[in-house]
């Protein structure tokens, strides 16, 4: 029979650690005495108190390891469990949003998405925003030990190539994840510390630089104002485009940089891709708006950072995207469904799947040009086995059969072909902003009826968690085993 206490004590101990975070908007909205700090209290000590109360429950079943079910469990119930305690401040607080749409605040904070349903942010309590901000930086830190940790544990889309990395997991998640945590905290704390600097350094003022960090190293996207980034100067944006790019690496390189290995950082094949593919797409739209907007330097800074936004996930909005045309469009929409390198804060397929794609078509070519030859794709020089191969591809088709059902679950509520297609890949590959009038870089998701709501918050958090970590859960074979 399953064993469902190890899972419930670390998702209990998750949900304490959350309560104890609500502090930090509660101590803002208690210095600026605008009368939200008992909203934070409140849910902070419920929030305490249940998490509490589970970890002690199931305190007595705890142990080393974990079954692949167990892992599986508590790999989806932590982003179920987290999201349903975040959304409390927004349901008590000054949003006084309906479940429905604080739940989808929280999902899109904890999978730093970044699509809201908040509205007028400019006049918004700090508290608020902060908490915004918190719940993204949560998520951020939250799925690169997913992405070390688990799923390459768990062999989804080809995660377990990167069991190599030094951090074979083996029989041991907890104190694993216990361990790559604390070294991955400090790396991702020093980055978000140096942007905010970096961020304060352009005119930004702290608030806004602090809340801003840990959004933009979180490729998460959250914004304090309904503009998103277009009210902050030319520097802040080019500091914001240097933060996601790094935010979007491998953090494990950044690990072994501050051991005095340099190598593996500059070597990584998959970090090459990543950067080669960023040029390129900057400098395909940047020659267009140049010839058709016939702008300069803003031409090209809202180019970059929009295209970085979109590739790294992080959905950031310095200016309206759709009035620039069809073309371009049609390049970022794409764009965002690229990704980052595994192993970090970004989203959405991810630029080692595409290159392990590559390799197998290559190799297929070669075989049909060469019958008899032997062709074996290859990543960072090593070979890659059937298996991998055989996940990477199955993931791409979840993917694309995924966006497909979601975007017609959206259609069957009455939204038109562009809300529904732009809407699915946003919330699957965990974007942020859509395409269109209604969820495009000027809009927001909070005009969508209800069960448009449910169906993207189901699809962010299975895109965020990489399909299959959820998916197995509805097969008969995995409760049987």
């Amino acid at each position: 029979m399953l064993d469902l206490r190890p899972v419930g004590y670390v998702i209990g101990l998750l949900v304490a650690i959350l309560g104890v975070t609500m502090l930090f908007p509660l101590l803002i909205d208690l210095r600026d005495g605008q009368g939200e700090w008992p909203v934070f209290l409140e849910s902070a000590v419920f929030t305490v108190l249940a998490g509490g109360l589970i970890a002690l429950s199931c305190a007595n079943g705890v142990r080393e390891g974990l079954t692949i079910q167990q892992t599986f469990l508590l790999t989806t119930g932590v982003w179920l469990a987290l999201p349903l305690f975040g959304a409390l401040p927004f349901v008590l607080g000054a949003t006084e949003l309906r479940f429905v749409d604080a739940f989808f605040e929280a999902m899109s904070g904890l999978t730093t998405t970044g699509s809201t349903v908040v509205s007028g942010l400019d006049g918004m309590p700090r508290g608020i925003l902060l908490w915004r901000g918190i719940l993204q930086w949560l998520g951020g830190i939250g799925i690169i030990v997913v992405a070390m940790v688990f799923l390459p544990e768990l062999r989804v889309g080809g995660m377990q190539i990167f069991r190599s990395e030094g951090f074979d997991t083996f029989g041991k998640i907890l104190p694993r994840a216990t361990e790559i945590s604390s070294r991955i905290s400090v790396i991702y704390v020093s980055l978000t510390t140096i942007c905010a600097l970096a961020y304060a350094a352009t005119g930004m003022q702290a608030f806004d630089a602090v809340v801003h960090a840990m959004t933009t190293v979180a490729t998460g996207g959250f914004a304090n104002y309904d503009a998103s980034f277009g009210d902050f100067s030319d520097q802040a944006q080019y500091v914001a485009v240097v933060f996601m790019l790094l935010a979007a690496l491998p953090f494990v390189r950044f690990v072994q940089l501050t051991g005095g290995h340099a190598q593996p950082l500059l070597r990584d094949s998959q970090i090459r891709a990543f950067f080669a593919t960023g040029l390129i797409l900057v400098l395909v739209l940047t020659v267009w708006n140049m010839s058709h907007i016939g702008q300069s330097e803003v031409g090209f800074r809202e180019t970059l950072f929009n295209t970085v936004s979109l590739l790294t996930g992080t959905g950031y909005a310095s200016a309206n995207y759709m009035t620039w045309g069809g073309f371009p469009v049609t390049v970022l929409f794409f764009t965002g469904l690229i990704g980052g390198c595994a192993g970090s804060t970004a989203c959405s397929i991810k630029i080692f799947r595409y290159q392990l794609l590559f390799a197998s078509i290559k190799a297929q070519i070669q075989r049909i040009r060469s019958p008899h030859g032997v062709f074996t794709p290859r990543y960072a020089g090593r070979a890659v086995g059937p298996d991998i191969l055989s996940s990477v591809i199955s993931f791409f088709v979840f993917f694309i059969v995924t966006i497909g059902l979601v975007a017609w679950g959206l259609a069957l509520t009455g939204l038109d072909f562009t809300t529904s297609v732009s809407g699915a890949a946003t919330a699957v590959a965990n974007i942020g902003p859509g395409l269109g009038n209604i969820i495009g870089p000027a809009g927001n998701f909070a005009g969508l009826n209800d069960t448009a709501k449910w169906i993207l918050i189901s699809a962010m958090l299975i895109g965020r968690l990489e399909l299959m970590a959820v998916y197995v859960l509805f097969t008969i074979r995995f409760w049987r085993a």
